[in-house]
């Protein structure tokens, strides 16, 4: 079978290539964006520790956000199929500064929680980047694009941290991580009018004015059930998700527990983290998916994130705990754009929005139950425990990515 016939994504009707342009204005968008959420990233198990909270506790703030995110994906996904990718950018990404600026006078933790609930549900906007990406781009060209939206996820990844970092003031105690976390409803603020000054609409409806009757609720989940290779994928990410999640909630706690890392110390070492993925979804995705094929470089990415979480309590240096955690994210990085983009190819133009909403609702879930599973374990068991854990996951998730492999195969006419 031809692969144009295997791709929804081919067939009459999809987008033809509109340039790089309208691609470079949306990256710039998502690295303001992300500069200002990755900017208390790292900083939050320690924000959390000044409120006297626990381990697990801290780890709810990590989830908190995912819990809105698990909402806010699917129906910021959905809205943009009907009204257009650029208003919804635009909405959702100012309604999250406002919560970044309320988190920062947070009276006490479980104010915290709740604002980090409210910030997940506008942030929870990255099915609506990745739908904007697969209206402007031809299929055989999505892993690469959604490859420099991670890149573009990673440099702002990378700075943010920093920025938090050198602002933070763990010493003052809660008041002290007040200018980065202002610092990213600024960032926040500026992605926000980047997106309505910038950016174009995608969406027919938003040029027409025409909008199209929206899908039915769980349209999109039945069309997950009956596509084997989107469900796998979903899966996939819902497993990877889980371990990749659970490190970042835990990096911290370990770092502090092994080493006796403070919050500056872990903003550093998650710049080379962040190095490594903007590199790899830069420079190496896309001649590496156009070699290999999306579905093996899922699989190889699901090898290498493995084989980090293994070698990670075994091999308890600070050098090597950076350079494990950058290649966790170098499997990370070869993984998910390719996921997006298997699910992208697999899905009609008109349900971008709504499918790639419940990819990244399964993502949030994840994030959800992830960190305080992992919490829990490394309070009541063992720092390593968590690794171990994750680790298996995502051997599960490798069967998996071996099984969607051979379904590819199939449908390509290879097997």
């Amino acid at each position: 079978m031809a692969e144009a016939a295997a791709d929804a994504g081919e067939a009459p009707g999809a987008p033809a290539d509109r340039g790089l342009k309208g691609l470079a204005l949306l990256l710039v968008v998502v690295f303001i964006n992300i500069a200002g959420f990755s900017l208390i990233l790292p900083l939050l198990p320690f924000f959390g520790q000044s409120f006297g909270a626990s381990p697990v506790a801290v780890t709810l703030l990590f989830s908190a956000y995912s819990f809105g995110s698990l909402f806010g994906e699917p129906y910021w996904g959905r809205l943009s199929d009907r009204i257009g990718r650029r208003r919804v950018l635009t909405v959702s990404i100012t309604g999250a500064a406002l919560s970044y600026l309320a988190f920062a006078f947070a009276p006490g933790f479980v104010a915290a929680l709740l604002l980090r609930v409210v910030g997940g549900f506008f942030s929870g906007n990255l099915a609506v980047v990745q739908g904007y990406i697969a209206d402007i781009t031809p299929p055989e060209k999505r892993a690469q694009r959604i490859g420099l939206f991670g890149a573009a996820f990673n440099l702002g990844f990378v700075t943010g941290p920093a920025i938090g970092g050198l602002l933070a003031r763990p010493e003052m105690g809660a008041i002290g991580f007040r200018p980065p976390i202002l610092a990213a409803a600024g960032f926040a603020a500026a992605a926000a009018i980047g997106a309505f000054v910038l950016l174009r609409d995608t969406r027919p409806a938003a040029r027409t004015g025409q909008r199209p009757p929206p899908l039915p609720r769980g349209e999109a989940w039945r069309f997950v059930a009956g596509q084997p290779v989107v469900g796998r994928m979903i899966l996939i990410g819902f497993l990877a998700v889980w371990g990749f999640a659970s490190m970042e909630a835990v990096f911290g706690l370990w770092t502090e527990a092994r080493f006796g890392w403070s919050a500056r110390q872990v903003g550093l070492a998650f710049i080379a983290i962040g190095l490594t993925g903007c590199f790899t979804q830069a420079i190496l995705i896309g001649p590496l998916s156009r070699r290999f094929g999306e579905a093996r470089m899922v699989l190889a990415g699901m090898v290498m994130l493995a084989t980090a979480m293994i070698l990670q309590p075994l091999i308890a240096t600070p050098v090597a705990s950076v350079a494990l955690m950058s290649l966790l994210m170098f499997g990370h990085s070869l993984a998910f754009p390719n996921i997006s983009a298997l699910i992208s190819r697999s899905t009609p133009g008109d349900r971008q929005g709504s499918v790639l909403g419940v990819h990244m609702s399964a993502g949030a879930f994840a994030r959800i139950v992830g960190p305080p599973v992992v919490g829990g374990l490394f309070t009541a068991v063992a720092w390593d425990a968590p690794y171990y854990l994750c680790a298996g996951l995502i051997l599960l998730a490798a069967v998996v990515a071996a099984q969607a492999v051979r379904l590819r195969d199939i449908e390509l006419g290879r097997a």
